[in-house]
């Protein structure tokens, strides 16, 4: 049993959180070429935190030691969403992954198909046409937030308008007071981010259980008739997938995949007639530019990952750009290879990514990535609209990357 490299720094002065959220990428590079190794420890949180990011420590923390190592009940994300299927551990989170996995196979997916083409014809078939240059990341954003609220909430923009501006208006006032300060303040004339947030979510909150009392058809009238925990269940979880994340996470992919193609004709056209190929190249882009940065557990007891001793009551935070990059796993990890996903990387990186707890949200954004993406350029746009776009990979990769650390610890991934 090896010791941790680096150091958990003593509380408070030796906290290392501001220098991580400046340029999270930036730092675990620093701390693996300095430690010359992919596990380290420092203080994140003023707590004393193992950064993890190996391919090997990552499936031992997500899949051989998951009992060990669990999500932290304290944090903002559980105290804004409840228990859900991204906040709660063991046997809990399996059967709640077990119930919802039914909405999001065979006849369920099949039903939404005309919706999502629909939208995304209306988005994206003219984007390469514009006068000016896109914002690929904003245009991509309005296209995942209409897919979410017309998927899971029965609100489309077109058959009610008002409704859907309101819950879009909502549900950003909801997000940005999730990563500001979480200080509950009202004063006359002024309310803080978080104060706001938390009425964002009571007004969303009362239009979900409206949509599940009155709402049939759909998701939000399967969502209803689910086997769950207890009756706010599932009025919890069609506020986490109703919120900004997804329609983020989404857009994130999109913007990558749409830059990663531009320039290069023979990718794109291949990615247009051969659909094996292009679920390679999104596996690729996955890989190169995760959306979220990771995920966070507390050691339930004093335990090891990758050799090395964790105590309990540690933090332990997997860092998904740099375990994408794990040259242990992958050749050339810096380099945009679609190939790689037919041979062993693919086997030993998914085999290692086989997490029960966050398995369905996974599913459901690769299905609807994919799905986008036959539309977004058909594929033949794609070149036309990223070189006047004006994108940088660096700018857009670091920007999504700043999500607060004490946000959503699963959806990192």
């Amino acid at each position: 049993m090896a010791k941790l490299a680096g150091s958990a720094g003593v509380p408070v002065l030796g906290d290392k959180s501001l220098d991580f959220y400046r340029d999270p990428v930036g730092f675990c590079q620093q701390k693996i070429d300095k430690h010359r190794g992919r596990v380290f420890q420092c203080r994140v949180l003023n707590r004393a935190t193992v950064f993890v990011c190996s391919v090997r420590a990552m499936r031992e923390l997500l899949c051989e030691k998951s009992n060990t190592f669990q999500k932290d009940p304290t944090d903002l994300m559980t105290n804004m969403y409840g228990d859900t299927v991204v906040t709660t551990n063991g046997e809990e989170a399996y059967l709640l992954r077990l119930s919802l996995t039914t909405l999001f196979t065979g006849s369920c997916l099949k039903s939404s198909n005309d919706y999502i083409t629909s939208v995304c014809e209306r988005h994206l078939k003219d984007l390469s046409l514009s006068g000016r240059p896109p914002c690929l990341y904003s245009a991509f954003k309005r296209l995942g937030t209409e897919l979410v609220l017309g998927l899971f909430l029965n609100v489309r923009a077109e058959e009610q308008p008002q409704l859907f501006q309101e819950i879009v208006q909502l549900c950003t006032q909801h997000w940005h007071g999730l990563i500001s300060a979480p200080v509950n303040v009202k004063v006359p004339l002024w309310s803080s981010g978080f104060s706001n947030a938390l009425d964002a979510r009571d007004r969303l909150m009362d239009i979900i259980k409206d949509k599940l009392k009155n709402d049939t058809q759909g998701f939000v009238g399967s969502l209803g008739s689910l086997p769950l925990p207890d009756s706010s269940s599932a009025s919890q979880h069609l506020l986490l997938f109703i919120s900004a994340l997804i329609p983020k996470a989404l857009a994130s992919l999109l913007t990558s995949f749409t830059l990663a193609l531009s320039g290069n004709e023979q990718h794109r056209r291949r990615a247009a007639e051969d659909p094996d190929y292009l679920r390679r190249v999104l596996l690729e882009v996955q890989r190169l530019w995760p959306p979220f940065i990771g995920g966070r557990r507390i050691a339930d007891e004093d335990s090891t990952l990758a050799g090395f001793h964790v105590p309990k009551d540690y933090g332990v935070i997997y860092i998904s750009h740099s375990v994408h990059r794990d040259p242990e796993v992958f050749e050339q990890p810096d380099h945009f290879l679609p190939e790689r996903w037919s041979g062993r990387e693919r086997v030993l990186f998914l085999e290692a990514r086989h997490v029960d707890h966050v398995d369905h949200v996974d599913h459901v954004d690769h299905v609807d990535h994919v799905d986008h993406v036959d539309h977004v350029d058909h594929v033949d746009h794609i070149g036309h609209v990223a070189h006047v776009a004006h994108v940088d990979h660096v700018d857009h990769v670091a920007h999504v990357s700043t999500i607060a650390l004490n946000g959503p610890t699963e959806h990192w991934s």
